[in-house]
């Protein structure tokens, strides 16, 4: 096997920080913002802390992020207030998706405040914001009827096993499998739709309970998605003899429980949707359905439509990326909304990331120049 290596660096620092283009002659946003491969800004991820209750080792390994890490102080991170300025102007370049994430979002202090504010933003069409929230879903109970009653649209809950064993070696905080299954409970009696539950599969740890799983949330409301795990940043050690194909997943699946293929639901969707089958043959609505994302196997990028506000107000274009436009010193340093709008439209249109297609041609190290961003600083 393969001796898994971890660099010990700051990723944050190491970042690259591009010039924010100069603000030309002030434009009015049109709701319609396209990048170089015709692709449309309609996603936005937010990161509101980088900090999380849990070791993943796929996403913030104990051997780094450990006791003396050091995190963004507070006054590094974007206020709620300038979170919502900025939410502002993405929706006014056509954004209809927010997705609050980290570490772990609910860390956040007073979290359902942001969520109230950006719940009363328009889209350029008039409607509320697809609001969204992913978690850990580690404190879920405790919060989620406030983050209802805020305004929050659904949730997104990570869970990787029910085996509590396994559950607990995977968080490497020793953290039970109850709690989290106690907060996905909870978001359902709050009234939150549409609830996703994720789970990073990698092959050799839990890929033996992906059968489980679909037994566990078939039939329940919930939508469970099977996630490829990925090559993020650059201290997780990963492997691609770990990672198994959405395709074998699926394979599994259908031995036990049949499913039909679905139409994506949005454009830019990452998981292809399968529901299951009746006893017809045909989708069953009441039994729901699954997903799986294949960014490793099956590269989507080709109709991505998502930007990333990291927690110290740096965007970045890409998952994979290595460099991030500095918006926070533009938002403290006096810039108008006009002057904001004009640095987002000409570091959108200059975009033509597609890291996933390439990854089989790119040397270790790449991921559009340099070493790439962690994951829990921008968000899944």
């Amino acid at each position: 096997m393969a001796e898994r290596v971890i660099p010990l660096v700051d990723q944050r620092s190491r970042a690259l920080t591009p010039p924010v283009p100069a603000p030309g002659a002030a434009e009015r946003a049109t709701g319609e913002l396209f990048d170089t491969r015709a692709r449309p800004l309609r996603d936005l991820r937010i990161s509101v802390t980088d900090r999380c209750n849990f070791r993943c080792g796929y996403c913030m390994p104990k051997e780094v992020f450990d006791k003396h890490y050091r995190y963004l102080p507070h006054s590094d991170l974007l206020s709620f207030e300038e979170i919502t300025r900025v939410a502002r102007l993405f929706m006014a370049h056509g954004v209809h998706k927010i997705r609050l994430t980290g570490g772990e979002p609910l860390l956040r202090k007073n979290l359902e405040r942001l969520v109230e504010q950006l719940a009363a933003l328009p889209t350029v069409d008039g409607r509320a914001p697809d609001l969204t929230l992913t978690t850990n879903g580690s404190i879920l109970a405790r919060k989620a009827r406030a983050l209802k009653d805020a305004g929050l649209s659904r949730v997104t809950v990570s869970l990787d096993s029910l085996d509590d064993a396994v559950f607990r070696r995977m968080n490497d905080m020793d953290f039970p499998v109850a709690d989290v299954l106690a907060g996905i409970e909870a978001a359902q009696a709050a009234g939150l739709e549409r609830i996703k539950v994720n789970m990073v599969v990698k092959r050799g740890t839990n890929d033996h309970e992906i059968t489980a799983m679909a037994r566990r949330f078939r039939g329940t409301g919930i939508t469970l998605r099977f996630i490829e795990y990925m090559d993020v940043g650059a201290t997780n050690g990963w492997r691609m003899d770990e990672v198994l194909p959405s395709s074998e997943v699926i394979a599994r699946l259908q031995a036990e429980l049949p499913l039909v293929p679905l139409a994506a639901s949005t454009p830019g969707e990452t998981a292809k949707r399968w529901g299951w089958a009746g006893a017809d043959g045909r989708h069953d609505p009441a039994l729901g359905e699954v997903g799986v994302i294949s960014s490793v196997t099956q590269a989507f990028c080709g109709d991505c439509n998502r930007a990333r506000l990291s927690t110290e107000g740096r965007l970045y274009l890409c998952l994979f990326a290595s460099q991030g436009w500095d918006l926070r010193t533009l938002l403290r340093g006096g810039a108008t909304d006009a002057q904001l709008e004009a640095a987002i439209a000409a570091i959108w249109r200059q975009r033509s990331d597609r890291y996933s297609e390439l990854r089989a041609s790119l040397p270790p190290e790449a991921g559009g120049g340099g070493r790439r961003i962690e994951m829990s600083y921008i968000g899944g």
